[in-house]
């Protein structure tokens, strides 16, 4: 699984860390998709965000009253029907903070479904969470098992051929140092000179470092590169001093900031640079099956959250404000098709 899924760039292992190993072996039994649990607990008029997170969100309660205008935008048998089928493409083992398995062992939770719930809850309806592998998700939609996807879907010029989108939050990498160490990353790569950054083989992220230490060498200047197998690798490097940052999907870099916070190593994030690279700002966003209608009354609810404050405060609640978008648009440019 993908912080942006494209076919280049991994968040899974490192995303994921050592914490929650054990939801592959909850979730390896369920096929090409499942219902998660969608019992939430909510009344009417009231979401919780970051429930059963393990630590990994402050669960917050928000106030999400019914929007009548934008219900009313709905397609309409949608409306009719009274419910929004949100896809999760969290099969076989979850990433969090987006989606994953929550403390019970049951209930999908993650920043992810719960944006779908919020969003739900502005339209008028009922939401119903199911997941799938990530392949599966976008059957899903095609068959029309799901209404739309909430899975970190980044909006691309390919994608939009067979899908319409709402965006919502930036499609960010992050690099990942010490607590105690003093170097930041403002965007500039020549920051990098001299330093020694982990990525994950055949990552997207991967494309865009080797690009700058191609330029740095161009300029004289060195840039170390290395890869490591997996997560605890990684990090074991990053604690005893042998990499100075690790550079990878800034989500999973937040998730692992929280983790190791009251450790002997805790990190920080020192700086995000965007997942489509300098020429523009990746967007995750809600896909829906193209000319379903569903886009702009999506869209409209975001910015409704947007405008009400329930966005920032479920930003916050899972530790990705860093990642805010001023607003949602309809089908914003995407990753151009050279890079989708």
């Amino acid at each position: 699984m993908t912080t942006s899924r494209l076919p280049v760039r991994t968040l899974r292992g490192l995303a994921a860390g050592t914490a929650f190993a054990a939801l592959a072996l909850s979730l390896a039994g369920c096929g090409g998709d499942s219902e998660a649990a969608t019992t939430t607990g909510d009344t009417a008029g009231k979401v919780t965000v970051g429930r059963l997170s393990n630590g990994a969100a402050r669960q917050t309660v928000l106030d999400v009253p019914e929007v009548k205008s934008l219900n009313a935008e709905l397609p309409a048998a949608v409306r009719k029907r009274g419910t929004l089928v949100i896809a999760v493409g969290a099969l076989p083992a979850g990433s969090p903070p987006l989606e994953y398995v929550g403390g019970d062992q049951k209930t999908l939770t993650g920043s992810e479904p719960d944006l779908g719930r919020l969003v739900a809850a502005v339209l008028g309806l009922r939401p119903e969470v199911k997941n799938f592998t990530w392949e599966n998700m976008f059957v899903g939609i095609d068959s029309g098992k799901a209404d739309v996807a909430f899975s970190n879907v980044t909006d691309t010029e390919e994608r939009k051929k067979k899908y319409e989108f709402a965006s919502y939050r930036r499609d960010n990498l992050a690099f990942e140092v010490l607590k105690k160490s003093t170097w930041t990353f403002g965007g500039d790569y020549r920051a990098l000179a001299g330093k020694t950054v982990a990525v994950g083989s055949g990552t997207n992220q991967e494309k865009i470092l080797l690009e700058w230490q191609a330029r740095l060498a161009g300029e004289g200047k060195q840039l170390t590169v290395k890869h490591y197998q997996d997560s605890n690798s990684t990090y074991l490097a990053l604690a005893s001093g042998r990499i100075d940052a690790y550079f990878g999907p800034n989500p999973g870099v937040s998730y692992h900031v929280t983790q190791s916070a009251k450790t002997p190593h805790a990190t920080r994030n020192a700086g995000t640079f965007s997942g489509a690279g300098a020429r523009l700002q990746g967007l995750i966003a809600a896909t829906a099956k193209k000319d379903s209608g569903l886009a702009k009354p999506l869209t409209d609810a975001i910015n409704h959250l947007i405008d009400n404050g329930q966005y920032a405060r479920w930003l916050a609640a899972w530790n990705l404000s860093n990642e805010s978008v001023a607003k949602s648009e309809t089908n914003p440019p995407g990753l151009p098709l050279d890079n989708s």
